[in-house]
Order: structure tokens, then sequence, then C-alpha cells
């Protein structure tokens, strides 16, 4: 047997302690090999030696050969190489407390310890790649040690059998750090895990709650003020539904066709599928990060997009909903092409906004068209564009309008609409029910299906909001049963101002349009603007924090969701400010929630015994209860009438009302006077702080997973849809139950800490944009 491979890095030293673990004799040469290659010694049936190549084939044929046998964790093995391996090659040792990704992962890793190591009583190749990956990490590490513990446990065993492999590559020996007395360390982050690998469909006889947010475009990077008008917001309530019991989905992805593609694909140099494949996975990059726990995130560059798209084109066309007509359109002679609407830049007729689109004012929000702005310049090259002629095809919105009006009238009553949603919508039905064009002179679209039109193809918001339906068919197989089903699902969406006269007009006029039994909408939550400082966010001058940027700050991701949604511009915009974010830190997160669960936490766990069964319930007692009970159900109607930024509020209001008990029954006097009320102190207050956990799981899943981690809480079915085991209950004694017996805290860390202003400004100065000279 000859191990051959070119350097003493990671590879190499996975498959030489795999060979110290089997025992087994073999020459270990040096050569300019591309990837670490095993030759057994065998040959096969052409007289060629037979190799293994690669860490992976290498370490689990090895240890398969050891005199125990152990389990074996193929998936794991591809997870530690295709999943942890790139995050660990990107962070480096000073960075590893900062880096959630790879927190997270060693996380995962941590809770497959089964005994001693993964692979049980002995190490199995998992313990090797993961040892020989993470090892750096854990070395002269305390805080690693601590925080890590099984992990460390077993690193510590499998080192004693790497110094070997270091003696013989050379190497200076390390061994894992001791823990002992360290500055205060806080809790890694933490997932709220779930199972997808089945796609749901709806349910007879459930509440079947179909979520979506507006599909982001990838010409950018987005920025806090996306995040929150969309993504950020349909996520906290589909968590909501989940812990509701109810069979919802949530469905988003990246919207890619049309010109804002190729312009910026023209931009950078790339193809418009590379342009889409780069934005896509940026864009998911960044969601994940947000712990945006979306069902299915698709995009619309698909064959299900285009057939179905096509096919309720061809519908609306039966049944004579669609027009010809000739266009003038903006031409640019030096690019050669016509300019999308937005893409003709000019000054705005109304308010004289410089910077106005050709087909809205972002300043006074008028409607306009190309021509009307006053010296009008092609995106691209800043020449003045020209009109020139086009034929294409309209959907005939005044011929829908009698049905649109009903529609609205019972969705919007039944729904529960806001009245600026509605004040739009009326207004654009009032001033805008004109036919609307659905084609463009472009190549990158779906196509328009008919031989005429064959170098055109469907404008964006046609063809845009269709996504919605084709990600789903992505999802699922049977996904008409979620969008063919308007008896048995709701459909709720989330987005921004701007966008809600697509999803309230034009959308549910192309399906209508029709005929046929669309899910159409029933609610939608939209948002006004966040600004930035004394601004707006712009890429282009640096302006403002994007969602790249944020995962440099080392801020925790729990409090950015915290700000962003107790910040949420829901009825007029609001503004990010680096020094309101650390405030709202500072003044209500750490003397909160940072309280109570570092005074309870640490108390029981310095006990090191289970949470102690209530006694009898004082007058006190169940006033605090029936307060807490009532704040409960009002956060529950505040949730299902998409309040979502005072639904927050009340949850904080629940975490105060807890504090102020365990301060006044002055918890810590009553174990040695009288220990009965001690226990029925310390039993309400932990399930209260449960409570306060499960309200802000929709809000906060990080901090929340970091509470249950501390509570020993394992999911299960109950744990899953718990808000709906509150919302059913009739007594306020309901919180008493929320904790099963026996719970132990134990791995106490804090989870909140302070940000100085000096941070704040620090942040505030570094995305304030570039400077006019």
């Amino acid at each position: 047997m000859k191990l051959v491979y070119e350097s003493a890095k990671e590879p190499a030293k996975a498959c030489l302690l795999a060979l110290q673990y089997a025992g087994i004799p073999a020459k270990k040469l040096i050569e300019p090999v591309p990837v670490v290659t095993l030759e057994l010694g065998d040959q096969d049936k052409s007289g060629n030696f037979i190799e293994l190549m690669g860490e992976l084939s290498i370490t689990r044929y090895l240890m398969k050969q050891c005199s125990w046998q152990g389990p074996d964790n193929l998936h794991l093995d591809e997870w530690i190489l295709y999943h942890m391996k790139p995050i660990i090659n990107n962070t480096p040792k000073s960075q590893v407390k900062s880096n959630q990704d790879l927190l997270s992962a060693v996380g995962y890793l941590e809770q497959q310890v089964s005994d001693q190591f993964i692979g049980g009583q002995k190490p199995g190749s998992t313990d090797v790649l993961s040892f020989t990956y993470l090892y750096q990490y854990f070395s002269g590490n305390p805080w690693m040690v601590k925080t890590f513990p099984k992990l460390a446990n077993s690193y510590k065993q499998i080192g004693e059998v790497y110094t070997s492999v270091q003696e013989e590559l050379g190497e200076k020996v390390k061994a894992p750090a001791k823990v002992g007395k360290t500055v205060e360390e806080f809790a890694p982050h933490a997932t709220i895990l779930r199972d997808k690998s089945v796609p749901k469909v709806p349910i007879e006889g459930k509440r079947n709650v179909l979520i979506t947010s507006a599909l982001p475009y990838v010409n950018n990077v987005p920025h806090l003020g996306n995040i929150i008008g969309c993504v950020l917001s349909a996520d906290v309530f589909s968590r909501y539904c989940r812990l509701r019991g109810y069979n919802s989905i949530y469905i988003c992805g990246t919207d890619e066709y049309g010109t804002a593609t190729e312009t910026k694909a023209i931009q950078e140099g790339l193809t418009p599928q590379e342009i889409c494949t780069k934005y896509h996975e940026i864009h998911k990059k960044i969601y994940d990060w947000f712990d945006i726990d979306f069902d299915y995130f698709g995009r619309t560059t698909t064959n299900q997009q285009t057939e179905i798209a096509q096919s309720i084109f061809l519908k609306l066309k039966e049944n004579g909903e669609l027009n010809e007509d000739n266009v003038e359109q903006s031409f640019c002679e030096s690019c050669n092409r016509f300019l999308a609407d937005r893409f003709v830049l000019g000054t705005c007729p109304s308010c004289s906004y410089t910077d106005a689109r050709g087909d809205q004012c972002d300043k006074c929000g008028k409607l306009l068209n190309p021509e009307e702005l006053i010296d009008a310049k092609c995106f691209l090259c800043n020449s003045s564009p020209k009109m020139k002629t086009s034929k294409h095809i309209f959907l005939n919105l005044p011929n829908i309008r009698d049905r649109l009006e009903d529609w609205v009238s019972k969705s919007s009553s039944n729904g529960g609409w806001s009245s600026n949603c509605l004040k739009i919508t009326s207004a654009w039905i009032r001033d805008g029910l004109k036919p609307r064009c659905i084609t463009r002179d472009l190549k990158w679209g779906t196509p328009v299906p008919l031989p005429e039109y064959s170098d055109k193809v469907f404008y964006v918001w046609f063809d845009a909001p269709i996504g919605y339906i084709s990600i789903t068919a992505n999802y699922t197989n049977q996904w008409e049963k979620w969008w063919k089903n308007a008896n048995n699902v709701e459909l709720i969406q989330f987005m921004g101002k701007d966008n809600i006269p697509f999803h309230t007009v034009i959308f549910p006029s192309s399906l209508i349009g029709t005929g046929e039994n669309w899910t159409l909408l029933n609610n939608i939550s939209s948002t006004e603007y966040l600004n930035y400082e004394d601004g707006k966010f712009s890429k282009s001058r640096g302006i403002g924090v994007f969602g790249d940027n944020i995962i440099d700050t080392n801020i925790p991701v729990e409090i950015f969701r915290y700000y962003l949604l107790s910040n949420r511009p829901e009825t007029s915009d609001t503004m990010f400010k680096w020094t309101d974010l650390a405030d709202k830190n500072n003044n209500e997160l750490l003397p909160n929630l940072g309280n109570l669960f570092n005074r309870l936490f640490k108390y029981l766990a310095k006990s090191n015994k289970p949470i102690p069964n209530a006694s009898t319930l004082t007058s006190f007692d169940e006033i605090t209860l029936e307060n807490i009970y009532i704040l409960t159900k009002r956060y529950l109607d505040e949730m299902e009438e998409l309040k979502l930024k005072i639904a927050l509020k009340t949850a904080m209001e629940v975490s105060a009302l807890g504090n102020k008990y365990f301060q006044d029954t002055e918890f810590w006097t009553l174990e040695k006077k009288d220990i009965e009320r001690f226990k029925t102190v310390i039993n309400l207050s932990a399930n209260v702080a449960r409570l306060v956990a499960l309200l802000l799981e929709p809000f906060i899943p990080s901090f929340s997973a970091k509470v249950y981690n501390q509570f020993g809480i394992q999911r299960d079915s109950r744990e899953e849809t718990l808000l709906e085991v509150l919302a059913t209950a009739t007594s306020p004694r309901v919180i008493m139950t929320l904790l099963k017996e026996g719970t132990k805290v134990g791995n106490v860390m804090p989870i909140f800490k302070a940000i100085s202003q000096e941070q704040a400004n620090t942040f505030k100065a570094k995305y304030a944009g570039k400077k006019d000279n």
C-alpha cells in the first residue's frame, strides 16, 4: 500500500491519521500529484493498480479497516467536505468567534456526538475528517473548548494519535486548550432546524396559508430596506404560522428576466444567465445569514416559468382579453436597443426631481411615461433616446374592470387590507385601468408563444408575479393544489408599497381574465420606505449598509432582526441609524431580555437541579399570570392582523412583566426562609421565560434557539406548534405548563452584550458614502 500526496495540508493529514488508526503499513511519498492518492497494491483486470483518490474515499476506506466497526456516515462526511470545508477555507483563526456560518456548522457537529465520538465509542471517518479541518480552531482556544465540549473531548482523544502524524511531518505538537478562568463568553449562533424534505400540499380541514414576499431583482445586492420590506417580514409571519400549527409554506426567489438583467450583464461583462446565477447566490447567502427560513427559494429562469406564463397568456388570448396595438417606445440609437421605461432617466415634470425614471418618480410617486421626462437620457450611455414604433400585445384591463372591482371589494373586506393598500389600489383602478402592454422588445425573458412575436418577450410586470406560481411548481409538482384552490388556500403577500398595484391590480387581473379557479390574494402586508441616516441607500455611492456589509459587522443577526422589525416602516417611512441600533440593543434588549434570562439562567445553572415544581399560587402570582395571558392573546390577534411591529412590542412587554415579577418577589431571599414559595417563583419565572422565547421566535429565532439550547429543549410536535396550545387555552395557568417537568438548565452563556457609541460611530462613518469634492 502506498500513500502519495503533494503537501502536508489537510487532505493528506486526514489520510495519514486514518492510516494511524487502521495500523496498516504503507509507503508515504511526497510527489506532485493533483489529489492525495492511495494505491492499494492490488491490480485490476487490465493490470493497473487499484487507486483511491481524495481524502473522502481514502479516509472512509481506511477507517473501515479498523478493528472496530463504526456507523457509515457518508452524508456527514460529504457535508464536512462540501459544506463546512469552504467556510473553513475563508475563516482564519482570528475570526472564528465572529463567523456565524462556521459556528453554526460546528454546533451542528456538536449535536452529532453520540458518545465519545460522532461514530460512537470509537472514532470513524466523520471524526477524522472533522478533526483534521477543525482542530486548528480548538488548539489553544479555551473559548471553543468551552463552547463545544463534546467535540473538544473527542478531539483531545484524537489529538493523542494525531501527535505521531505531526511528528512525522515535522510540525510542532500542540495540545487543545484547557478550560480555565476566561473572560465571560457569549452564546454562539444557533438555528432552529426543521425537516423540509417532503413538500407540503394543502390539507382539507386545516388552515392552508400560502405566503410569498416580493421577488427580489437580481441586478443588485439587497439593502436593509429591501430586506425588511419583504423577505424578513414574510419570514416572521411564516414562522408564526408554523407555531400556530397552520399548514403553511413560504415561497420566494429571484426575479431574473428583463432589461435590468441585460443591462447589469453588460456592465459586468457577463451573460444574463451568469449575472442571474451570481446574484441569486449573493441573495441566498444574505437571506441565510438573516435566518430567513423559506420553504423554497427559487428563481424565475426555469422551464416551469415559461410553461405557466405562456399557458396563462394563451388562456387570456382565448378569452378575448388581449389586444394588439402599435407603441411608440424609447429607442437608443447609440445602443441600438429599445429601452424599458425604467431605464430612461430624466427630470420629473411634476416635482422637478432630477433622478426620475421613465415609469415613476421615486420622490413624488407620480406614474410617468418616458416621453414625459424632461431632458431624458439613456441609462446605459447617457445619450438622448428617440421614439420608435413597435407592435405589442396589451392586457385589456378595462374589460376585466368589473370582475376586478368585485374581487377587490370582497378580498379587502375579508382579508382586512390596510387603508393605505386599499387607497393605492382604488387610485389605480380609478386612474390606471387602461389596456396595459405585456410584451417588450427584448431577448432576455419568457418568449411570447406566437410566431409573429418571436422577437419579443413578456414584460416583467406580467411575467414576474407568475414567478410565485412557477417557483411553487419547482417546489412541488402538485403546485396546482396551492394555486388553483381558491376556496381552500389563503394567499398572503409581503412587499414594499411601490409593488402594491402590481399585486392588487395587474397580477389578479391576469389570473381573473383566464376564468380559472386561481388562488387570489387574501391579504397583503406592505411597508413604506426605510431610509438610511439622513438620506437613501445607494450602492453606487457607498451610502448605507447592504446585505453583504451586514455579515462583516460581526453584530449578531438577532440584533439586526430586532432593530429592523421594531423600526419596521408599517405606516410611515422610518430611518436606519447606527446610534439608534446601539440604543435599542443597550436600552431594550440588554435590560429586558438580557436581564431576565441572564439572572434566571445563572441561578438555575448554579443549583444544578431541575426546575422545581410549583407549589401554591398566591393572588400576586395569579394576577401576574392573568396580565401575561392577556398580553399573549393580544399578541396573537396582532400577528393575525399582520401588525408585526406592534406584536413585537407586546412580546417585549411580556418579558418586562417577567422581569418585574422576578424582582418583586425577591426570589434571592426565598430559598432559605420559604422553600415552597421559592419553588413557585422559580417555576413561574422559568415558564414565563419560555413563553418570551416562544413569542419572540418568529422575530429573532437565533435568540430563541440559544434559549432553547440552554433549557435543553428538544423540538417535538408539541414544541413545533406551541403557540396553538396558547391560542386554544382558556386559562392563564396554561403558561405554567410550557416547560416539561424535569427541565434543567445547563451550558449557560450570555446572549446579548453592549454596542458602544464608538462602534456605532465607526460603522456610521464607514458606510457614509463617497464625499463630493
